[in-house]
């Protein structure tokens, strides 16, 4: 075989190559990347509504506001890891299963906390409720601690 003229040695297949490697590889980050971005997206709402729904059951106890909570996570593809009453709030984590290119992922993690505001229609009620329901010797256990009512 006689060789070609000119110059040509093959190496633009071999650069050619070498770039859509590198092409490949960066989308396979950036896309990784945003499949988290989605998950703790998804995540930090399924968490702010979990506690959310949850608050709004508090005053039924915290295993009816901890199963409205799963309700609401499992409505926006997320799991409750913990949900516990805090006084009034209701503090809720939840997990997102993280799905990446080639069944590659993980898992990402959202805490919320969410209650009722001193001094407002609802919680004058439940204040209502209690002094009604709870006290002994007229007085409740919020008439006994000053800093749960509005100034």
């Amino acid at each position: 075989m006689r060789p070609r003229d000119g110059d040509d040695t093959g190496a633009a297949t071999v650069w050619a190559a070498g770039a859509i490697a590198v092409l490949l590889v960066i989308v396979g980050v950036v896309w990784t990347l945003g499949a988290v971005v989605v998950a703790r997206h998804r995540a930090a709402g399924g968490a702010d509504l979990a506690a959310l729904g949850a608050a709004g059951r508090a005053i039924d106890g915290e295993m009816a506001a901890c199963a409205h909570a799963e309700e609401s996570a499992r409505r926006m593809r997320v799991r409750v890891a913990e949900c516990r009453l805090d006084g009034w709030d209701v503090l809720v984590t939840v997990q997102s299963e993280v799905r990446g290119p080639a069944g590659l992922g993980g898992t990402v993690t959202a805490k919320a906390r969410a209650g009722p505001v001193i001094g407002t229609p609802t919680t004058d009620a439940v204040v209502e409720k209690e002094d009604t329901a709870g006290s002994i010797g007229g007085r409740s256990s919020v008439d006994a601690d000053p800093s749960a009512r509005a100034p």
